[in-house]
């Protein structure tokens, strides 16, 4: 089975992906390759911190590897909290934070419509790749459900009712932004 460098340390995502690839693919993690040093993202874009990311593993331990960055766009927030999803409430990442906030700032908003952005960026033999993939949905107005991780238990995909934490991960990992950016993902490595 082949393997996938992923530029993450966050287990749920390295899952995520691996359960999207269908077992394709075993996904090494940071942690697996030896990298323990935390990678700064700093880009002000989702392109620019998955591109750092990559080049990072790729410049620091010489492996083709993939690195992804996601952003919660909100269009009663114009487009926040964005790339600053994980750290919207602060440096801590703080989900449960991050969610009040959230639905904090949405108080009294007519429009809860959202969407989730994941950019992968792929490093492979020298060329450097973008694949991005969206879900558009909603802010529900409290949590809901005990799957999932980050803002999965306020975010309602269109088309369904309930939040990305009661749907599972059958379904998430059908119509996610994470995994229309991995369909895409895996389409160009079956290619090349």
């Amino acid at each position: 089975m082949p393997t996938l460098v992923f530029a993450t340390n966050n287990d749920h995502k390295a899952r995520e992906i691996e359960l999207i690839l269908g077992g394709a693919y075993t996904i090494k993690t940071l942690k697996d390759i030896g990298c323990t040093e935390e990678i700064e993202e700093t880009e002000d874009t989702l392109e620019g911190n998955a591109l750092l990311k990559a080049r990072y593993v790729k410049e620091k331990y010489g492996y083709d590897c993939f690195s992804e960055d996601t952003g919660l766009e909100v269009d009663a927030l114009d487009g926040a909290p964005g790339v600053h999803t994980a750290r919207y409430s602060g440096e801590a990442k703080d989900p449960e934070a991050n969610i009040a906030l959230l639905l904090k700032n949405l108080e009294g908003k007519a429009s809860r419509a959202a969407q989730f952005r994941t950019v992968i960026a792929l490093l492979l033999n020298g060329e450097e790749i973008l694949l991005e993939g969206v879900c558009r949905g909603r802010i529900a107005t409290a949590k809901s459900g005990t799957g999932g991780f980050g803002y999965d238990p306020v975010f309602i995909p269109d088309g369904y009712d309930e939040t990305f934490a009661v749907l599972g991960y059958d379904v998430k990992n059908k119509v996610s932004h994470r995994a229309k950016a991995t369909a895409k993902l895996q389409a160009y490595l079956q290619e090349h």
